[in-house]
């Protein structure tokens, strides 16, 4: 049956059967109904599952339809009677399992077993009682040989569904099939469907025509034996005739005829079954089973991978779903820079933070001066353009400006996506929308970005270690510039007081928010900043050329990297405040399905399968 040792066989049927578990609780999530009424799942857990963790028995059902007599047989195949005999339809509603006395071990029958809850026999009436609840009656079995089970069975066409839910877990669970059919019943819709399934799981099968006329049937056996076996594909192990004799039925003791498994030839007169199951080969039949079972669940379009197919595109629906739902997507606008003063300001703190503690003092001190000094200055700046924006206030109304338009766009397509969206998508959609006010959630947007700080802390690290990074990278420039600054301490009075009355504040196009900041520095303070804004005065860019390049060019790229980082983390906020206040639960949703076909229990069973694949052969 396999290439590879039984061991290692059993050890990927039980991952597979531990990732199964773990798995369909995220798939059920997804929408994917669990598999527990698939007949792969079923041979899995009802044969599978259940003989591996037991000593090797053979199981063996007495299956067929309604009133032809199966538990006549099974009480005659059993030399007791053990099962209740009804004259009305439906009569035996519970499985009765006759067991050898090695193996009366409940813990071993609740593992063969597993669809039912299991009864102690004490009388043949047990099986013919009404209960909802899947019951299996037992008892040690006086005739039953060693390592068998003997199984009567519900009927597998009982207009009672439940009497045929229990007939195929049976089937399940069995190894060998006696199938007992007669001439109203070979060719029932509902008996060669239950039988189809069993060909197809492998199972042997021994059939039996019951209540047949040894005389008058003699023409029609044959064609009822062929057209049962062409219509369910079954090739049984053996085919028998018992005649009509209701005196020899009751007292068990019907004659068994057996014929050739086409139907030709002569009956010939038997001792029973007894004979054929003796005499079977336990392990071929084992083995036969098994390799059904394992067919049935490596079968690529009704079996597992049928399962994967069905939690793979549920996910990818979840994933697509997410991927239109992406607040990080809908941050996307067009974000507005972030003011030089802004950059200067913060700049210059990190530069100070790198002079020597002396140095620090008295550029500070001077710095509170010079701005002292030239208040009026800027007072008089201010009159004379009462129309003047703060560049701060203007890049905070276009990014309010910005942030609407965004929320705005995503309640746009949430509307569109609750229209035409997948199955998915559509109810949780509704749900999620009717619980919003498109006003009351841009008023909450708006109320949000109010307290957000123009510059915040994470923003502000970052721009440090960009500014480490520009230190490391011009170690000659911030040499001269650290001199500069150290001359220019000593120098502070003359040249803030020159500063502060040169005409720097009002010297044509100089006259700006960069040239009132410059009026409380020093030149070396100037020079820093040109070396890293680009240039503010031609000495600042003249005093530090020598560079491995040229200061300009560098500082382009810095601040391009300072501004678009910038974009990105108040991009990141909006995206993170509407997943909270509006998307919520729904995205965390979406995210977890779309991830389940990462997740460890998809890639073990995933694994699992691969492996049987290969073992199988």
């Amino acid at each position: 049956m396999m290439t590879s040792s039984y061991q290692a066989w059993t050890e990927q049927i039980r991952r597979l059967d531990r990732s199964l578990e773990c798995l369909e609780p995220r798939a059920e999530a997804l929408g994917v109904a669990r598999p527990k009424s698939q007949q792969w799942y079923e041979l899995l857990k009802q044969k599978l599952m259940a003989q591996l963790e037991v000593p090797p028995v053979l199981v063996v059902g007495v299956v067929g339809g309604t009133n032809i007599g199966k538990s006549v047989l099974f009480n005659q195949m059993a030399g007791e009677v053990a099962s209740g005999v009804s004259p009305l339809a439906a009569g035996t509603r519970h499985p009765v399992c006759l067991v050898p006395k090695p193996l009366a071990d409940p813990e071993i029958l609740a593992h063969l077993f597993p669809a039912f809850t299991l009864q102690q026999w004490s009388s043949p009436e047990d099986p013919l009682s009404e209960a909802s609840e899947h019951f299996l009656f037992w008892r040690v079995g006086k005739n039953v040989p060693d390592r068998l089970l003997l199984l009567d069975t519900p009927d597998v066409d009982s207009d009672v569904q439940v009497n045929w839910q229990r007939a195929r877990s049976i089937r399940q669970s069995a190894d060998l099939l006696i199938v007992v059919l007669t001439q109203q019943k070979y060719n029932d819709a509902a008996i060669k469907q239950f039988f189809r399934e069993a060909v197809a799981a492998e199972k042997p099968i021994i059939l039996v025509f019951n209540q047949v006329d040894l005389e008058a049937d003699r023409p029609y056996w044959g064609h009822w034996l062929s057209t049962f076996c062409d219509e369910t594909g079954a090739r049984p192990e053996s085919v028998y005739l018992l005649p009509i004799d209701r005196a020899a039925a009751n007292e068990g003791r019907l004659p068994f005829y057996r014929i050739a498994v086409d139907g030709s030839g002569e009956p010939q007169r038997a001792d029973g079954l007894g004979d054929d199951l003796s005499g079977l080969e336990f392990d071929a039949v084992k083995i036969r089973t098994f390799r059904g079972a394992m067919g049935q669940i490596l079968d690529p379009v009704t079996g597992v991978e049928s399962y994967l197919k069905a939690v793979r595109r549920s996910s990818g629906e979840f994933q697509a779903a997410a991927e239109a739902l992406s607040a990080v997507e809908m941050a996307r606008v067009s974000w507005p820079t972030l003011p030089a003063k802004i950059l200067v300001d913060e700049i210059r703190v990190w530069w100070d933070d790198h002079r020597v503690q002396w140095s620090r003092k008295i550029h500070r001190f001077y710095r509170t001066l010079g701005q002292g000094m030239t208040w009026p200055i800027r007072a008089a700046y201010d009159a004379m353009n009462p129309t003047r924006v703060d560049p701060v206030e203007s890049m905070r109304t276009r990014e309010r400006g910005a942030i609407l338009e965004a929320v705005e766009k995503l309640l746009d397509e949430l509307d569109r996506l609750a229209q035409v969206g997948s199955e998915t998508l559509r109810p949780r959609l509704k749900q999620l929308l009717q619980g919003q006010s498109r006003k009351q959630l841009l008023e909450k947007v708006r109320e949000a970005h109010e307290t957000l700080p123009t510059v915040d802390e994470d923003y502000r690290a970052y721009l440090r270690r960009e500014l480490d990074d520009w230190k490391a990278s011009n170690p000659r420039a911030v040499g001269v510039l650290h001199s500069l600054d150290h001359v220019a301490a000593v120098a502070r009075p003359a040249i803030t007081v020159s500063l502060a009355v040169s005409g720097w504040v009002v010297a044509g196009d100089v006259v700006s928010q960069a040239a009132v900041q410059a009026a409380g520095h020093t030149a070396s303070e100037l020079a820093a900043e040109a070396a890293i804004t680009g240039g503010i005065t031609g000495g600042g860019e003249a005093i530090v050329s020598t560079t491995a390049e040229g200061v300009r060019q560098a500082a382009g790229r810095l601040f391009a990297r300072l501004q678009s980082q910038y974009a990105k983390q108040r991009a990141g906020w909006l995206a993170s405040w509407l997943e909270k206040e509006l998307l919520g639960d729904l995205l965390v949703e979406l995210r977890d399905g779309a991830g389940v076909t990462r997740s460890q229990a998809y890639r073990d069973l995933q694994q699992s399968l691969e492996m049987l694949l290969k073992m199988k052969g």
